[in-house]
């Protein structure tokens, strides 16, 4: 199948690089944007991790889930020998993520994570009112989403794992192996060949020439410059600074966690210029929003009303309230507008706020002393989150 820029021409595509987000961010990291190098990127949209996928045929259909992913816990943990007595796919894959490529810097990941941390809530901020909800906006890459009835089990749900995810990917020293970041990313990539292997057994209707294969790696690419470009971008919209270093370091993170995830090494960027214009040529193959956007907005925008961490009406209204403003901040108002967000009075008030409350922050609390409260701030949001949807009744 050969795959063309097929929506270079059209209005949402022209006005987010010309006048939205995309032009923003090519200002913010001087990307040079052409499709000279489309053809070298597109076969990706029909390429998967064969590897996952391998395992999940070998140890997930072949016993209960329970028993497969205790196994798979194991090797995680314990490592897989050349000579252990496991499947072939197994051995395949724990080489692989066993194996720590050249490229890689323990310092910069630090950096990286410290990032994370020091920018606390507006990290949180970041992850849900721009990357997830700006996602939205791109049709084709919610239809996993959609085929696997994702929606039915909730944006509570949804979001606890992300987090889930985030969090322990982002600490300190997360990502060693054998560690919670590296056992996440392990976990995170099995899954996502399971969820593929069912779509292509149950969801007759996938249309592969156009969205691509189920989860492929041109979309994982696009999923993953949303937590290092477009995250950094937030912050930055949000007033917060970093340091080049901080910058390298959150973009060799995430591409170690793609490694791990296994994404292939030439998707993955280096730096905010690459990443950019890498965007760039994904977007050309992604239609706007679509009924199943808009649904997946509205449940994101909702989860605040159905979310009992606040014990109060008033109090989850007003948190619904917020995230709306930053969402309107965040985004281009045409994407707001084509996945339906609320016209809310004031919005700007809450944004503006954050961002002169940061510049104060940042000039009289010390770095360290942010990024020990930003990681305690977080952990318990996450312990929240673990809390409500550990108690099964959440879907």
């Amino acid at each position: 199948m050969t795959l063309h820029p097929r929506f270079k021409n059209a209005t949402h595509f022209k006005n987010f690089w010309e006048k939205g987000n995309g032009k923003q961010l090519i200002d913010f990291s001087g990307a040079e944007v052409s499709f000279k190098e489309f053809d070298k990127f597109a076969s990706h949209f029909y390429h998967v991790d064969d590897i996952g996928d391998g395992v999940v045929k070998e140890v997930y259909f072949t016993q209960k889930y329970q028993e497969a992913s205790r196994e798979i816990e194991d090797y995680i943990r314990n490592g897989v020998s050349e000579s252990a007595d496991v499947p072939e796919s197994v051995k395949k894959l724990f080489s692989q993520t066993q194996h720590i490529p050249d490229w890689l810097d323990y310092s910069l990941l630090k950096s990286g994570a410290e990032l994370c941390m020091r920018s606390n809530l507006d990290s949180l901020i970041s992850l849900r009112d721009y990357c997830l909800m700006g996602g939205y906006d791109y049709a084709y890459l919610n239809k996993p989403l959609t085929a696997t009835e994702a929606l039915k089990k909730g944006a509570v749900k949804r979001l606890s794992e992300t987090l889930d995810f985030w969090v322990n990917a982002t600490r300190y020293d997360a990502l060693h192996l054998h560690a919670k970041g590296y056992e996440f990313a392990i976990k995170t990539r099995l899954i996502h060949s399971y969820a593929r292997l069912s779509i292509k057994k149950h969801y007759k209707q996938w249309d592969t020439e156009n969205w691509g294969e189920p989860i492929n790696s041109w979309d994982m690419m696009a999923t993953y410059i949303g937590f290092s470009l477009v995250f950094l971008h937030s912050l930055q919209k949000l007033g917060n600074t970093f340091s080049i270093e901080e910058e390298k370091g959150i973009f060799h993170l995430w591409k170690y966690v793609g490694y791990l995830l296994g994404i292939p090494e030439e998707l993955l960027p280096d730096t905010k210029k690459q990443a950019t214009e890498y965007f760039y040529l994904w977007t050309s193959v992604q239609p706007p929003s679509d009924k199943d956007s808009i649904l997946l907005a509205h449940s994101l925008l909702n989860e605040s009303l159905e979310n009992p961490i606040l014990k109060f009406k008033f109090q989850r209204k007003n948190l619904r309230y917020l995230h709306i403003c930053c969402t309107w901040f965040l985004l281009d108002d045409e994407v707001c507008k084509r996945l339906q967000i609320p016209e809310v009075p004031n919005r700007n008030l809450f944004p503006k706020t954050k961002i002169l409350i940061n510049k104060i922050y940042d000039t009289v609390v010390s770095r360290d002393a942010r990024i020990k409260k930003g990681d305690k701030d977080q952990m318990k949001v996450l312990e929240d989150y673990l809390k409500i949807t550990k108690n099964s009744n959440f879907h």
